[in-house]
């Protein structure tokens, strides 16, 4: 069986093979490229890798670097411990707390306030002058209370004796120095003019967080503020009481210490001055303009010595009560008043007449 060449070509054409060939080479040769260009970027860092499609380069390995050691400590050395003692002195360090402290492992404490410093008033008012301790500020309500406060428990002559104040006075330092000066200049040469000396102070009233008179809704009263004593008394060592608005005593005496309260304070307020101070006098250091000062005490008279007599006893001869009570019997002793007097003999007639029809009455005194 014979072919012919065009008879094949017609039969078993060979051009799909040959296209197909073809296309193999390309991808071979298009494979070869790629694998060289991967192999290339293996080299160099790809700026934009940002999906992972080229494999991260290999790092370098990493050499240790040698650190050189420190020298040994020589044997004639000292040792630390023995280095540390004379710097520090055997004590522990400042920076480190000792661990033995019961703060050492606590958070530093805030340093407690700076101690308030004493006034000069404070350090006048030593225990030869008065037994005044200091006591703490006071903050009331509203503008109550003060500062640079004291209990005045007794006033200190100059001969040692003590002076109670009672019940102890809470006042201003000032006002507290104010009332020793007071009693120890003024008050013991008057009672030495009496003859004795003085052993209490009457303290009717002190610091009162209160308005003036006790008034509701009035000023605030120098009670409030620790600047004001009331005074009701001044007792002597013989018994003796110098009450300041007592009318039985002396007026001369209640003068002198008017006018000596008056000097020394800026308001004194007693008898005469309102009705709230009629028992005892109100003494303060209260502040004005101009140093204006208040002092209205009306020293009264004494009261008489001698009580008034009794009235007389009635007669025998008036007619009882009840009668001479009546209007007609005022008016029948009115008209025989105004007739002649009878004659003697006439008068006794008619007094034994008026007797035998005269009632039984009993007397009254």
């Amino acid at each position: 069986m014979s072919f012919s060449l065009p008879e094949f070509r017609r039969k078993w054409s060979c051009r799909g093979y040959m296209s197909a060939g073809a296309a193999m080479v390309t991808a071979a040769l298009g494979l070869s490229l790629t694998l060289a260009e991967r192999a290339e970027a293996r080299k160099h860092a790809a700026p934009l890798d940002i999906f992972g499609i080229v494999a991260p380069l290999p790092r370098a390995t990493a050499h240790s670097a040698k650190i050189p050691l420190p020298k040994p400590r020589p044997e004639e050395a000292p040792k630390a411990s023995d280095e540390a003692a004379p710097e520090t002195g055997g004590k522990p360090s400042a920076d480190k707390p000792s661990p033995d402290k019961p703060g050492a492992n606590k958070p530093a404490e805030a340093a407690p306030p700076p101690e308030k410093q004493p006034s000069a008033c404070r350090l006048a008012l030593t225990e030869e002058i008065a037994i005044a301790p200091s006591i703490p500020d006071i903050r009331g309500p509203g503008a109550c209370g003060g500062e640079d406060l004291v209990r005045l428990e007794a006033i200190v002559l100059r001969d040692k004796r003590k002076v109670a104040v009672k019940p102890a006075a809470i006042l201003r330092c000032t006002m507290a120095s104010a009332i020793a000066d007071w009693v120890r200049n003024d008050m013991v040469p008057l009672a030495a003019s009496l003859g004795s000396t003085i052993s209490d102070l009457d303290n009717f009233d002190s610091f009162e967080c209160r308005g003036r008179n006790r008034v509701l809704g009035a000023m605030l009263s120098e009670h409030g503020k620790a600047n004001a004593l009331d005074v009701r008394a001044i007792k002597l060592g013989n018994g003796q009481s110098i009450g300041l608005t007592d009318r039985s005593m002396s007026r001369d005496v209640r003068e002198r210490v008017l006018h000596s309260v008056c000097a020394r304070f800026s308001t004194v307020l007693g008898p005469g001055s309102d009705w709230y101070h009629e028992d005892h006098i109100h003494l303060d250091l209260a502040q004005r303009r101009n140093d204006y000062r208040i002092c209205q005490w009306n020293v009264w008279d004494p009261l008489p010595q001698v009580a008034p007599l009794l009235p007389a006893e009635r007669p025998e001869e008036a007619p009882p009560r009840e009668v001479a009570a009546k209007p007609e019997a005022r008016d029948g002793a009115d008209g025989e008043a105004a007739q002649k007097s009878p004659a003697p003999a006439d008068k006794s007639a008619a007094g034994n007449k008026a007797q035998s029809h005269k009632p039984a009455t009993k007397k009254r005194r």
